[in-house]
């Protein structure tokens, strides 16, 4: 029995045992976590054994490496999710058994509701930096809350945690309406752009599921005043809302005052009161628009000036946000989720800024449908580097289609290096090609990278694999 529609919180009801599948995701731990903590007894599976599974067997959790039809013994309710496939071994004896079946959203969509303070954190950018920044203020500060990042957090060891207080900080994804499903006290949305168009198709939808995440709030809005889409999307909703932006009618209103090697300092006002500064270090003005957001959702909740500042100087950044790896020969090596060209171009933007000789972008570009789209943007996006490097298109959950390769992208590019292989072994993509496609750009980059240089992989694919093994290799 698959359940994918209108699922509520009855589904839980005269339920002891949940068996999850794929519980070394991000997406799903922060969820074992907390459900464990509400009494249930927890089981899952995975196929990779993972940091984040050993975390979930110190909890007490019995993991399964595999995924068997015996693994669901003694379950009561099945959690997936997307990623798993029906005819995943554990799903079809689940159906058989007639045990109930839902997707991973639609659990954490449940638990939202189990808070008086659920702050969701929305936005085409930024939403991890975003959640981890307020997580950050919230645990340094001795604030037990429960949260749920789609990074790794390392003051937290991970990606989220369950605490007892009533306040929850939760990333809260649009892709296939995610976010939708999620019951949010306080809506923040940090931006809204052109994305995930395989799905939403046009930047108008993009806006309205936006304006109904909006409305799902029960406490107030805290909103980017500085861009026209998000403005656009709540004109009509009758929430109290709270602005932060660089413009002086921001409700929090942050005025950079310099940056130093990573660090960023900035002038903080609250309604025209200039409060005091605040500095992170994490590159780029994007950045400090993240801070803002997470200031003005602190602030709500009580936290003094003192408090968020003191958050604010221990957050170095979640894992692959512009995540330092190494230096290695003079050469510093950097990894960073950003896969759709505004990202690309605040990432690189921000790299420019700081004392490096030149700026290698090398990007895994991310879904065919989305490169072919955007494929205007990302050339402008990644000419901002002084080297570009572009992988194999990570495929994911998509065929090819239209056959939209690496090198369409490449030509378009002054001086780009790109590595992609003949069409029938692009489309394969097995793990032996993408081996040797990593492969021959690290020997690339270390014929030609020099002391200075600033490295920087891009994508929200496995290419920070390539960043910890040319750190390595290049030693």
């Amino acid at each position: 029995m698959i359940i994918s529609e209108n699922v509520t919180g009855d589904i839980l009801k005269g339920k002891k045992h949940i068996h999850m599948i794929g519980i070394g995701g991000s997406g799903m731990y922060p969820l074992a976590q907390i459900m464990k903590s509400k009494g249930f007894e927890i089981s899952g599976s995975d196929n990779n054994q993972t940091e984040t599974l050993d975390a979930v067997r110190k909890m007490g959790i019995e993991v399964f490496m595999g995924q068997k039809a015996e693994n669901i013994n003694g379950a009561d309710l099945i959690v997936y999710t997307a990623a798993i496939m029906p005819d995943n071994p554990e799903l079809v004896a689940a159906k058989q058994s007639d045990i109930p079946t839902i997707e991973r959203k639609d659990l954490l969509g449940i638990v939202t509701g189990w808070y008086n303070k659920a702050v969701c954190i929305s936005g085409t950018h930024g939403k991890t930096t975003a959640t981890s920044m307020l997580t950050q203020i919230f645990v340094q500060n001795n604030y037990d809350i429960s949260c749920f990042i789609g990074g790794k957090l390392p003051l937290i060891g991970g990606s989220g945690r369950s605490g007892s207080s009533d306040i929850m900080v939760c990333e809260s994804c649009e892709f296939v309406d995610t976010f939708l499903k999620l019951f949010p006290d306080i809506a923040v949305i940090l931006n809204i752009d052109e994305d995930h168009l395989d799905y939403f198709k046009n930047l108008d939808n993009i806006i309205k599921s936006f304006n109904k995440f909006a409305n799902k709030a029960t406490d107030c809005l805290v909103i980017n005043g500085d861009d026209a889409n998000t403005l656009k999307a709540v004109e009509n909703v009758d929430k109290p809302k709270i602005t932060f932006g660089f413009g002086e009618n921001n409700n929090y209103m942050g005025k950079i005052k310099y940056t130093k090697g990573l660090e960023t300092c900035f002038e903080l006002y609250v309604k025209g009161e200039y409060k005091g500064d605040l500095s992170i270090f994490v590159a780029g003005k994007h950045n400090v628009l993240n801070a803002l957001a997470a200031c003005a959702c602190a602030d709500y909740l009580g936290v003094s000036f003192e408090q968020i500042k003191q958050g604010l100087a221990g957050f170095a950044g979640a894992i692959r946000r512009f995540e330092k790896i190494d230096t290695v020969k003079g050469v510093t090596i950097v990894d960073d989720y950003a896969h759709h060209p505004t990202e690309i171009a605040a990432t690189l933007t921000a790299a420019k800024t700081l004392d490096f000789n030149r700026v290698w972008a090398v990007f895994q570009p991310f879904t065919y449908s989305r490169t072919e789209i955007l494929m205007d943007e990302f050339v402008q996006a990644l000419s901002i580097a002084d080297k570009v490097v572009l992988t194999d298109i990570m495929g994911s959950r998509e065929k090819n289609i239209n056959k939209t390769y690496t090198r369409n992208l490449g030509k378009k590019i002054d001086g780009c290096v790109w590595f992609d292989y003949p069409d029938e072994i692009v489309d394969a993509q097995t793990a032996q090609q993408k081996e040797k496609n990593f492969s021959d750009i690290i020997d690339y980059l270390k014929s030609n990278v020099q002391g200075g240089d600033l490295v920087i992989t891009m994508g929200c694919g496995d290419v920070y694999k390539l960043a910890k093994r040319f750190a390595k290799e290049y030693k």
